[in-house]
C-alpha cells in the first residue's frame, strides 16, 4: 500500500510538473519532441513533462529599440551622425521563434543597414528638412523586411542628425545672409511706398498752400515736446514767396545775350 501511495504522488508530482502560467500579454510557442505543436497561453495550461513538450515565451508588448548613432555619408558627399529610436511588437509568435534566431537582434541589424542606406539616398537638406517623411521611409522599409518574422514596426524616429563643426558654421552664415537679404529687400519696400506717400503729401501741398503752413506749425510743435535747446525762428511764408517773385523778377529784366 505505501509502494502504490508512493507510486501515486510520484505520477502527481510529475504531472503538476507539467504546469505553466503565461501572462496576459505573453504567448508561448511549445514544441512536442521538437516538432511544432502550436500556441499556448494567456493563463493557467499545461505541458507534458519530463522534458516531451517544451515552451518558448514570446512578448507581445511593444518593443523599443535605440539604433546608435552612425557615421554615414549624406548624397552631397557630407559626414553626418544620425540615429534614431524603432518601435515594434510581434504579430505572429509562431513565426518570431521558428523563422529567426533572435528576431530582437535582427530587427536592430535591419534598422540599423537600412538607416545608413537611407541617409546616402538623400542629400543633407533634405534630412533635416524632411525628417518627418525620411522617417516614414525607413519605417516602411523595416518593416516589410521584417514581415516574414511575423513582427511589425509601428513607428520610427530619428532622434538627431550632428553635423560636422565646419558644416554648423557654413550654415549659420548662410541663415545669417538670408535674413540680412530678407531685411534689405522689407526696408527698401518701406522707402519705396513711404516715397509714395511723400510725392502724394507735395502734390497736395503744392496745390494748398495753407496746408504746408499746417504742416510746419507741426512739426514745431513736436521740436517743441522733445525738451530740448533748439532756438527757433519763425519766418512767414510770404516772405519766402516775396523773395521767390523778386528773384523771377530781376532774372527777367536782365539782357538776353547777344
Amino acid at each position: 500500500m505505501y509502494i502504490a501511495l508512493g507510486i501515486v504522488a510520484v505520477l502527481a508530482a510529475i504531472m503538476l510538473s507539467g504546469l505553466r502560467i503565461a501572462n496576459e500579454y505573453e504567448r508561448a510557442v511549445v514544441f512536442r519532441l521538437g516538432r511544432l505543436t502550436g500556441l499556448k497561453g494567456p493563463g493557467l495550461y499545461w505541458l507534458i513533462p519530463l522534458g516531451i513538450e517544451q515552451q518558448r515565451k514570446v512578448d507581445l508588448r511593444t518593443n523599443t529599440v535605440d539604433v546608435e548613432r552612425q557615421e554615414t555619408i549624406t548624397k552631397d558627399s557630407v559626414t553626418i551622425k544620425v540615429n534614431a529610436v524603432l518601435w515594434f511588437r510581434i504579430m505572429d509568435p509562431v513565426k518570431a521563434v521558428v523563422e529567426v534566431a533572435n528576431y530582437y537582434a535582427a530587427t536592430y541589424q535591419i534598422a540599423l543597414t537600412s538607416l545608413r542606406n537611407i541617409i546616402g539616398q538623400h542629400q543633407l537638406d533634405e534630412i533635416l528638412r524632411e525628417r518627418d517623411q525620411i522617417s516614414g521611409i525607413l519605417q516602411e522599409v523595416v518593416d516589410k523586411a521584417t514581415d516574414p518574422w511575423g513582427i511589425k514596426v509601428e513607428m520610427v524616429e530619428m532622434k538627431d542628425v550632428e553635423l560636422p563643426d565646419g558644416m554648423q558654421r557654413a550654415m549659420a552664415q548662410e541663415a545669417q545672409a538670408a535674413r540680412e537679404k530678407r531685411a534689405r529687400l522689407i526696408k527698401a519696400d518701406a522707402e519705396f511706398e513711404a516715397s509714395k506717400k511723400l510725392a502724394e503729401a507735395s502734390a497736395v501741398m503744392a496745390a494748398n498752400p495753407l496746408s504746408l503752413e499746417l504742416r510746419r506749425m507741426q512739426m514745431i510743435t513736436e521740436v517743441g515736446a522733445e525738451q530740448n535747446t533748439t532756438t527757433i525762428v519763425m519766418m512767414p511764408s510770404e516772405f519766402v514767396s516775396l523773395a521767390e517773385s523778386i528773384s523771377k523778377k530781376f532774372k527777367s529784366e536782365l539782357p538776353k545775350e547777344q
